[in-house]
């Protein structure tokens, strides 16, 4: 393993320490919005990110397909661009990752510095329907894993920069925004939908 690849595990590793207490913030910030709609902002403070088991099974799928145009959904504090960017170590390739709440935005630049990947990651914070709108690049993966009910608008917007070996890979898929967005790629014949992880997870691919 490199020294840079270990400079990512360790900030991995110093990450995911921070992010154990994850479970009691989401309580309360579910707590404070039980009388309103739950906001993003509501989960400033909270990581919401995937397993390692999940980072490694990502990384695997850049450096199996050779995976060079990366785009991901919700950066959070940076664990999962951290994992994209062990990939395209080995590929080359790029991160474009995205934000809405800036003073995460802010933290997962940090991260990504302590790292040293960060000028393999343009993170661009805002609306990710309005960062991503003027995208014209071929896309080989996309990571969703934002807020769950732009996923298919996300999916429509960014459709056009798909190619035959392009892979979605959807986050949360146990949750009701996402299933509702599952369907509907589902009823397009030329995606196929492969579940991992007891079907949390989905791979979407062309057939």
């Amino acid at each position: 393993m490199t020294t840079q690849q270990n400079q990512i595990d360790n900030v991995l590793n110093l990450l995911y320490k921070e992010a154990k207490n994850d479970r009691y913030k989401i309580i309360k910030s579910l707590a404070e919005s039980r009388i309103r709609p739950i906001q993003p902002m509501d989960f400033k403070d909270v990581f919401l990110s995937i397993s390692s088991k999940q980072g490694t099974y990502l990384k695997q799928i850049i450096q199996d397909h050779n995976l060079k145009n990366i785009i991901e959904f919700g950066t959070s504090f940076g664990i999962s661009t951290l994992f994209l960017a062990q990939g395209i170590l080995k590929t080359g390739g790029k991160i474009i990752t995205t934000e809405l709440i800036e003073s995460k935005a802010k933290q997962a630049v940090d991260n990504f510095k302590k790292a040293e990947v960060n000028h393999l990651i343009d993170l661009r914070v805002g609306d990710a329907m309005h960062t991503l709108k003027n995208h014209s690049e071929p896309i080989d993966l996309l990571f969703l894993d934002g807020w769950k009910d732009l996923y298919f608008p996300l999916f429509k917007l960014l459709e056009p920069n798909f190619h035959k070996k392009t892979f979605v890979y959807v986050d949360n898929a146990d949750m009701n925004d996402t299933q509702d967005f599952l369907q509907k790629v589902r009823q397009d014949p030329k995606y196929h939908l492969n579940s991992k992880y007891n079907g949390k997870v989905f791979l979407i691919t062309h057939k």
